[in-house]
This record gives C-alpha cells, structure tokens and sequence, in this order.
C-alpha cells in the first residue's frame, strides 16, 4: 500500500467545495479526497495535489482526509484537517422600481452576520456603489434610467469571511420618451406617433384613448401608426417605454384632435329664384366648413363659413353639384354625399308671336338652358289654348278673332319641373272676317258694297278682283263705294278687315257683273232705198245686242249675236235716232245711244232718155222731191259720162255721145258725204247709128226695149 499522505493546508472558498493540499507520495498513482460530515461523506478521486471536494454544503464543518492509491490499492488516510465550507451567496432578487433606481432583495442566508451588495454600470462607466447591510434587502438610488448595472453580493460569518458572491446584470427602467408627436392622416384616419428613442428602451406602446375605448399599438422603434380612428373625436395619446426591467411612467397625454365628420342633413332649397340656400347640420370639432358648387359647365365656386349655411347665386337651368366639408386644425373632413341640385329652366326668350291667321298663331322662341319641354299657354276670350312640344315652336289654333290673349312659354324639365315664373306676353288676335251683306250699283262704274263685322277698331279693304285688275275701296264704317269699274267686267269681291294685331281672313266672295260696255263704233250703210246696214265694235261683256232705228214714221229693231246687223222697212229720206242695247250672259243691259241717221234720198222714178240732135241725149226723171239734187252716170265701153244738174232740175243733157254702144243708166240723189248710192234702178240703153248722125236708141230692161 503507498504511503499516508501529509496535508500542507485545507480551505473553503466556495460554499460547495474545499480545496486541500498534501505533500505527493511516492508511487501513488491517484488519491482520494473524503469530506466528510456525521455520518455523510463525499468522496472524490484525483490525479495529484491540490484537489478540491464539492457537493458540499455552505457553511459546514467537514473533516477532511487524503489516501494516495497505487497498485497495492488505497493506502490508510492522512490525519484529517476539519474546514468549513464558506457562506452561500444570497440569490438576489432584483427589480428596478424606477428608471433611476434598482431594488435588490434576498433570502436570509445560514450563518450569515451580514451582507455586502455591489453595484456598478456593466459597461465600466462611472463609479461602484457598496453598502453592507444586516438586512436582506436594499435600494440603490440616482441611477442612469435604461443603463445596464452589475450586481455582486456575498454573505460574511461572524468572523468577517466572505461567502460566495452572487452577480446579476439589472437593467434600470427606462425613462419617459420625450418630443412626441402625433402626425394626423386625415385622409387614412390614422395617426402617427413618434418620439425620441429613449435609453435602454426595448420597446414602446402608445396608447390612445377616448373615454373608455382605448387602443395601443407597440413598437421597437422611435413611432408607431395607430389606424382606425373616429372622424369628429378627441384622443389622448401618451407612450411607454418597456425594457427587461419594466416600463417607464407614461408621458403626458397628447390631446389629438381627429378630422370632422362629413355633415350630414344637407338640405338644399331655391329660396328665391337665382338664389340656393345649402344648410347642414353642425359637427362636433367643426371648427369651420366650406360648401363647394359646381356647375354642370365646369365653373365652381365655395362658400367659407362657420355657421350651418350658405347662400348661393345660381342661374336657370344648370345643374349644381354640391358637396359640403367640416374643416379643423386636424384637416378635412371626409368626403360625404355629393348632391346634385337641377334649377328650374330658364324662361324662354326671343319671343316672336306670329298670326298665321285670324285664329291660329305661331309662336317661336330661343331654346333655353334645361328645358326638356315646352308649354305654351294662351289665355283669353272665353277659355284657354294649350300646346305643349319639345321643340321651340308652337301653333295655337282655335283661338277667338278680334280677342287680346296673354300668351306664356313654361319650360319643363324632368329634373325640376316647370319654371312658373315666366312672364306672360299680350297678343291680340287679327279681326274677324267681315261679311258682305250686300252689292248695289249706285251710278255708273260706281257699286256700293256693305258688310257686316263685330271688329273693335278696324279698318275695312273691299277689293274687287277680275281680269280688268283690282280696285280697292277702304272704310272704318260697315260700307264703302269701288269707284270707276270698268264696264263688261267681271269681279270677285271680297273684304278684309285690318288693326294693329293684323289682318283678317278675307270675306267669302261675292261675284259682281258689270253691265256690258257700249260699243265705240257704229257705223250705218244704207244698202238699198229700205235697207240700212248696222255694224258696230264689240262691246266688252256683250253677248247680244239690240239696234233700233226709229223716227216718226215707224222703227226698225234687230237683235243679233252678230256685230252687225240689216235693218229693212227704212223709208228713205228719213232722220233716225239710233240706240243700241248691249246685253250680258246673265241679263244686264247697257243701253247706248248714238249720233242720228239719215237715210238717203229716194231714188228718181220714169228715168227715160231722148235723143237729142248733135249726137246728144238727154236723160229725163221724175224726182221725188224737187229740193234733192240728183247725179245722172252714164257708162258704156266707149266712154263713161257724169253729170249733175242745178237743184230742181229733172233732166240732164250729154252731147257727143257715141253711137253704136250699150249704155247702163243710173240717176241717184246726190249725198253730203260718202260714195254715190249705188242702190237705185240701172237701167240699159242701146244707142244705134243711123245715117251719119242718127241713131236709134234702145231701151233694154225687163224685156222692154224702145227706141228713139
């Protein structure tokens, strides 16, 4: 067996073990350290000096032996040394109450006469603080807040030895954040809050209450967005800073203002025409609010107010669209319901009212902003006209001649209604047709018409219209006289009646008859002793006429289609007066009266020739009034002889006569003017030689024949 070792010295510096000491032993090859205490005992192997023993107990007296082993086996044990084990070290508990203070606390320890508590910055910084201490429990004050502190404790015995030391790394708790701030979104409803980082903060969490709803949000960083908050609210908004150790106070609250809500109640009325009052119910945090109009024609305007309403100028038939906003120092409210308000259509204008006639007008107008439809009413007389269209045009028919009416264009449309505010227009109605009562000729060329009418201030036109032309006469009254018609005419006659508010339709036509005119020339040809010819120029309008030549003696009448006509029974020598009636179609009579006519004188009688000496002959007649002068022809192919006699004279001599010719024979009386009458008895003589210078002169007529 190796030998018994020595033991140089013994100690506890831990509270579990003890460390020993000897002197080697020759040819041991391991050694065994025993501690034992009473009963119990902890054995240990070990390779060579020092050893030490643990599992022990702290503060423990324990007698302590070391037996060298070798190849013979364990050797006997070394006198033993008694150590007792050191203190155990206090298990802190530690806290940091404050940002500037940590709390340190323990279990009492056995055998303990009292404590020693270090403290120092972990990071070397500054100085250590120590307190020594009976009690179980210190605080240790004026620390950095957020700072990361060491700290060391061990318990001593009576005689002043220390035990174990026990270390832990505390964190002071951080202080408030400072310079927060709150960044309100109206848009989002949300804020953002921020800070400045605080030391040896881990994490933060802002807190943001509205009575007794309350929402966080917790972030590592120096800000944090709080979503979904309420329009027209307060919010208080304060942060907390947290590290390993706890958190700090919170910071002051932050009041936040949240954006109004959109008003709500909107009203919108046209309170007078061209003016909209907007009215809306008052929000809670609406410090002001601003109305925005826009036209349907891009043109916008705002109203600026703090009280619940605004006034607008609006003009006819534009769409507005109105929106109306809550405003705040935390902004805009959000956008509420856009209303859209229609005025009433403009009335129309360029009111033109045309009378087509006496009981239709036309009506135009200039088509208006906002007008879908069109009624135009016309009132007057004994009841109301209609008409309604979508185009900018409207006939009134049936109305009331001679009738003053008030006329009014509403305009419609389907958004608003109908514009009652248009001014109506006054139009009277042209006169009523006159009607023709009655015609009557009063003189030549001159008719008299008369008519009547229950116009009110009218004046009357009477045209006459034909082929001639027209003739026009013009009266305030019921009758007016056409002057100067030409005769043979043929008219329609018909009134119109005018004023102011135009003209009448014209009367229902009368037809007129002119008499036929007479003719201009007549001319009279006596073609035998008891014949006259009579032809004459047409006569306008005449479609018969009637020509009579009448003197004491008796009358002679023809009636013909013809321009002429042969007048027989004439008795010659005679004056005529000479008429003539020129005759329509339809009856009417125009009687002319012409220059007299005389008819010529009777032709001779017993017209006889008597040879005469020298070659001559006379030729001897019975006149059949001795104041007449007669003119005697003689004509044959070897000559033609004339001769005339002194008034009274019954004879007439031609000397020189060839004989040996036929002669024809004609003794007329002797006219003023014109051709010889060639309408007496010829008669034909045969003039013989006989002898040198007599010759026999036959008579040849009617199978007579004499001879001289």
């Amino acid at each position: 067996a190796a030998d018994i070792p020595v033991i140089d010295q013994a100690y506890s510096k831990l509270s579990n073990s003890i460390t020993v000491e000897w002197r080697a032993v020759p040819g041991a090859t391991n050694y065994m350290l025993t501690a034992q205490d009473g009963d119990s005992f902890v054995e240990t192997i070990l390779k060579n000096s020092p050893g030490t023993v643990t599992g022990l107990k702290p503060a423990t007296l324990y007698r302590i032996t070391v037996r060298a082993i070798n190849s013979g086996g364990k050797g006997q044990p070394s006198p033993f040394r008694k150590v007792k084990t050191v203190l155990a070290a206090p298990i802190l508990s530690v806290r940091s109450p404050s940002c500037d203070s940590i709390a340190v606390s323990w279990k009492a320890v056995h055998m303990a006469a009292g404590f020693s508590v270090s403290l120092m910055r972990s990071d070397g910084l500054g100085r250590m603080l120590k307190e020594n201490t009976t009690n179980t429990s210190l605080i240790f004050t004026n620390l950095d807040p957020g700072t990361l502190y060491t700290i060391k404790a061990y318990a001593w015995n009576a005689n002043g030895m220390p035990g174990d030391d026990f270390t832990y790394n505390q964190r002071t708790s951080p202080n408030a954040p400072v310079d927060v701030k709150v960044a309100f979104n109206s848009g989002a409803l949300r804020a953002v809050v921020s800070w400045m980082p605080t030391e040896g903060a881990l994490t933060y969490s802002v807190t943001v209450s509205r009575g007794l709803l309350k929402a966080r949000c917790n972030t590592s960083s120096a800000s944090c967005t709080v979503p979904s908050l309420q329009c027209s609210s307060e919010y208080y908004v304060s942060v907390t800073a947290y590290n390993d150790a706890g958190s700090s106070k919170p910071t002051d609250a932050v009041s936040l203002e949240t954006i109004p809500c959109a008003p709500v109640n909107i009203s919108i009325e046209e309170d007078e025409p061209g003016h909209l009052l907007v009215s809306w119910s008052s929000i809670s945090f609406g410090h002001y609010y601003v109305v925005f109009v826009k036209s349907d024609d891009g043109l916008e305007v705002h109203c600026n107010t703090s009280h619940t309403q605004c006034h607008f100028q609006s003009d006819c038939g534009f769409t507005y669209f109105i929106s109306v906003f809550a405003y705040n120092k935390a902004g805009q409210s959000p956008l509420g319901d856009v209303f859209n308000y229609t005025t009433a259509p403009c009335c129309p204008s360029d009111f033109r009212a045309v009378f087509t006639s006496s009981d239709t007008v036309r009506i135009t107008w200039a088509p208006v902003r906002g007008a879908d439809l069109y009624e135009t009413r016309a009132a007057g007389g004994s009841g109301e006209v209609l008409c309604k269209d979508t185009a900018t045009a409207c006939t009134l028919s049936a109305l009331q001649c001679n009738t003053a009416y008030n006329i009014t264009v509403y305009s419609f449309s389907e958004a608003r209604g109908s514009n009652t505010s248009c001014a109506p227009h006054y139009a009277a109605t042209a006169p009523c047709s006159p009607e023709i009562k009655n015609i009557s000729k009063e003189g030549l060329s001159v008719i008299s018409v008369q008519w009547q009418s229950n116009n009110e201030e009218a004046t009357y036109v009477v045209t006459a219209r034909g082929e001639a032309g027209l003739w026009h006469c013009t009266s305030t009254g019921n009758s007016c006289t056409l002057m100067d018609l030409p005769c043979g005419s043929a008219f329609s006659v018909s009134a119109i009646a005018r004023s102011p508010a135009g003209q009448s339709l014209p009367s229902y036509s009368v037809p007129l008859e002119t008499a036929p005119c007479c003719p201009n020339d007549l001319i009279l040809t006596q073609v035998t002793q008891s014949v006259t010819n009579i032809s004459w120029s047409v006569g306008m309008g005449a479609q018969t006429y009637v020509t009579t030549l009448e003197s004491p003696k008796g009358q002679a009448k023809c009636h013909t289609l013809q321009t002429y006509c042969l007048l027989g029974c004439i008795t010659c020598g005679t004056n005529y007066t000479v008429s003539l009636r020129a005759i329509s179609e339809t009856g009417l009579t125009s009687s002319c009266t012409y220059q007299g006519y005389s008819s010529s004188a009777c032709c001779p009688f017993g017209v006889k020739l008597y040879r005469l000496s020298n070659n001559g002959i006379r030729v001897f007649w019975q006149a059949s009034d001795e104041t007449i002068n007669y003119n005697m022809d003689l004509r044959g192919s070897k000559g033609n002889f004339s001769c005339t006699p002194s008034s009274g004279l019954s004879h007439c001599d031609i000397t020189e006569i060839p004989c040996g010719d036929v002669y024809t024979v004609v003794v007329a009386p002797v006219t003023d003017k014109g051709p010889k009458l060639t309408f007496c008895p010829k008669k034909i003589y045969s003039v013989t030689c006989s002898g040198s210078s007599v010759g026999m002169v036959i008579y040849r007529g009617k199978s007579n024949a004499k001879h001289i």
